[in-house]
């Protein structure tokens, strides 16, 4: 059973990756190849299971992080072809830019922000979800 600040909060998350997902499908439709097994863009009912992108997040406590917690940004591109490594970059790029300009609309009066922990980007700050 879930609390319904918890819902909330998921369901906020949700919109923002979808939103970033909606911009970078614009940006690449047709760049790459799709495996064999996705779906096309909007064949679904849910964009982290069609297209070439499924950009998310998974909570992660923390331990032996100097961010501590937070959630994990992870950046699929679903293609069998070879992505140059500038080329994910200038995609990561995009997603940190665009996560971080998303992130106050989708939580306003939280601070909130994404950085790089390790190799992933990670959203970290005020993740609290008051007195239950």
């Amino acid at each position: 059973m879930n609390h319904p600040k918890t819902n909330e909060w998921d369901t906020r998350m949700s919109e923002l990756f979808d939103r970033v997902d909606r911009s970078l499908e614009d940006r690449y439709q047709g760049r790459w190849k799709l495996r064999r097994n996705r779906p096309v863009r909007g064949t679904t009912a849910n964009p982290e299971m069609d297209g070439l992108f499924n950009v998310g997040v998974f909570f992660t406590p923390g331990f032996g992080s100097r961010l501590g917690r937070g959630y994990l940004v992870e950046i699929v591109i679903a293609t069998e072809e070879h992505v140059p490594p500038d080329e994910r970059k200038a995609i990561e790029d995009q997603v940190r830019t665009m996560v971080a300009a998303f992130l106050p609309d989708a939580f306003p009066g939280r601070d909130l922000r994404i950085e790089r922990d390790g190799t992933m980007l990670k959203i970290h700050g005020d993740m609290g979800l008051g007195k239950l």
